[in-house]
């Protein structure tokens, strides 16, 4: 998944995972039980280890497979895609191109940083058809999607096998008991090893990874968006737009609190 640097704390999944943890956590507390109660090293094994390692056959590759957790590392950060920055980059663009032409932005080229907005308007200086600038930029845009939204099915298949995992290892809890009912001291172990099992298979899917893959989700779409607007904006430079008829495409992608903003500093300039 694809972010610029300057990524903050997203404090929207701490919050969501922390806190739903803690409020657990608080339920058990005030049940009177205690914590260790519900600690079992053999059900972390079998939910945790198990679905991580059953994952790796829905992976594309082994290096997909080791980036899932890298993935979700991302879901702790905030993207920066710095809409804000890019169109005052387009507009200014834009301006000079009208002034000066189209060349005079090669100049320009070289401090810019977005490689997908680079491509765009290089082909734009060198004369490429519209409609050819715009397959290839979508083409670009496609690919990406196709890479996130890969990535994001694996991390769905992964929380739906935690809870098959969990039940799996809820029947082991059940033979064991079932095979030692002579012996009543180990019942109640057996008996906790199994309900543990489906409680963490629960946890991790619907705590843990389906928010996750959620997030991902939002991010590719936030990613996606900024995309389409440098499409739009690459695309009004080449056809000599006036800069206020840019201005008004590229607002048009931000939400509604930001573009007022904007377009005090921009539009009204």
């Amino acid at each position: 998944m694809t972010q610029n640097k300057g990524n903050g704390v997203n404090i929207s999944t701490v919050i969501g995972v922390f806190v739903t943890l803690g409020l657990l956590v608080a339920a058990v507390l005030f049940d009177g039980n205690s914590l260790r109660t519900y600690l079992d090293i053999p059900a972390f094994i079998i939910i945790f280890g198990g679905s991580y390692f059953v994952m790796y056959t829905f992976s594309g590759t082994l290096r997909d497979s080791f980036g899932m957790l890298g993935l979700i590392r991302l879901t702790f950060r905030m993207p920066k895609f710095d809409e804000h920055g890019i169109i005052l980059k387009l507009m200014a663009m834009s301006e000079k191109a009208r002034r000066e032409g189209l060349l005079a932005l090669e100049e320009e080229l070289e401090d810019l940083d977005d490689e997908f907005m680079k491509k765009g308007m290089r082909l734009a200086i060198d004369g490429t058809d519209a409609q050819i600038i715009r397959e290839l930029m979508e083409n670009d845009l496609n690919q990406m999607q196709a890479r996130h939204g890969s990535h994001i099915a694996t991390i769905n298949t992964w929380a739906g096998l935690a809870p098959g995992l969990g039940m799996t290892g809820t029947l082991i809890g059940l033979v064991g008991m079932l095979k030692n009912l002579q012996d009543k001291n180990s019942l109640g172990p057996h008996m906790a090893v199994a309900l543990i099992c489906t409680l963490y298979g629960a946890i991790t899917a619907n705590v843990l990874l389906i928010p996750f893959g959620g997030k991902l989700k939002n991010y590719d779409a936030m990613e996606s968006k900024v995309k389409e607007m440098q499409i739009e904006g690459v695309l009004s430079i080449q056809a000599g737009d006036n800069p206020r008829i840019l201005a008004t495409k590229l607002l048009s992608f931000v939400n509604p609190t930001e573009r007022k903003t904007l377009e005090a500093e921009i539009i009204n300039d």
